[in-house]
């Protein structure tokens, strides 16, 4: 199948070099059987990746270079990077390298059959954490928990930005969110559809270079809220907001 991975970024400098030479190995033997292009969308950094990404760009074919004027969050640059993908199948994930780029293709062997979503599971019994502090661990699986007694699935993580989407549900499934929600609720708002999803356990690497963009206490106040709207939609059996034709089965 045709692939589009997106891949956004905010100041991610010390990133850039990294992510190259680990991904396009991983593109060049990809494009051996399908179609791939690479999005790269640029949150309004504002330490040189702008330039870096542009020079990434020159260097490979198939590259896409998409810019925002101010910062809008990973949950805006992630739908920037979605309304440009042409490829059946979108795959996004993380451009400081926390999930190993060489797992692309192993996600995207388990989009297949009635599979709509395949998302990376480090909270599964067979997938791992490795060196990244202990709170955001509490918070991912505390999170996940939630979702997983919410929505009445057995998925183990809610909140891994690294995943593969037939492109029907990346244009379906509304999606508000511009912070670090935007994964869980995307997620969440597709199995409320309907939409299949199957898990594939992963690790989860500490980041290597750079710092994190997350601020803890945003994410935890957007989790709480977002998880409150769940419960009363499914108190009150609404669907979510934005959301057109019928359900799936």
């Amino acid at each position: 199948m045709d692939l589009s991975i997106v891949i956004p970024c905010y100041n991610e400098k010390d990133s850039i070099v990294a992510l190259e030479q680990a991904l396009f190995p991983v593109v060049d033997s990809l494009r051996r059987t399908s179609s791939v292009e690479v999005i790269l969308v640029d949150d309004d950094s504002q330490d040189g990746t702008g330039d870096l990404l542009r020079a990434l760009a020159l260097r490979h074919a198939g590259v896409v270079l998409l810019s925002h004027e101010r910062n809008q969050g990973l949950g805006m640059a992630t739908r920037t990077g979605f309304a440009r993908a042409r490829g059946d199948a979108v795959v996004v994930t993380d451009g400081d390298g926390t999930y190993p780029f060489t797992e692309i293709p192993k996600i995207l062997a388990l989009l297949r059959g009635p599979v709509d979503i395949v998302s990376a599971s480090p909270c599964h019994p067979q997938g791992g954490i490795e060196g990244v502090p202990g709170y955001r661990i509490f918070l991912s699986q505390g999170a996940s928990l939630l979702y997983r007694i919410l929505l009445k699935r057995d998925i183990h993580t809610y909140t891994a930005m690294f995943r593969a989407y037939r492109r029907k549900v990346v244009r379906e499934v509304p999606s508000a969110a511009d912070g670090f929600l935007m994964p869980a609720e995307l997620l969440s708002n597709a199995i409320l559809l309907g939409y299949r999803v199957a898990e594939y356990p992963s690790a989860l690497h500490v980041r290597r270079y750079g710092q994190s963009k997350a601020k803890l206490w945003r994410i935890v106040r957007a989790y709480l809220g977002f998880q409150l709207d769940l419960l009363w939609r499914r108190l009150s059996g609404s669907r979510p907001a934005g959301a057109e034709g019928s359900l799936r089965g």
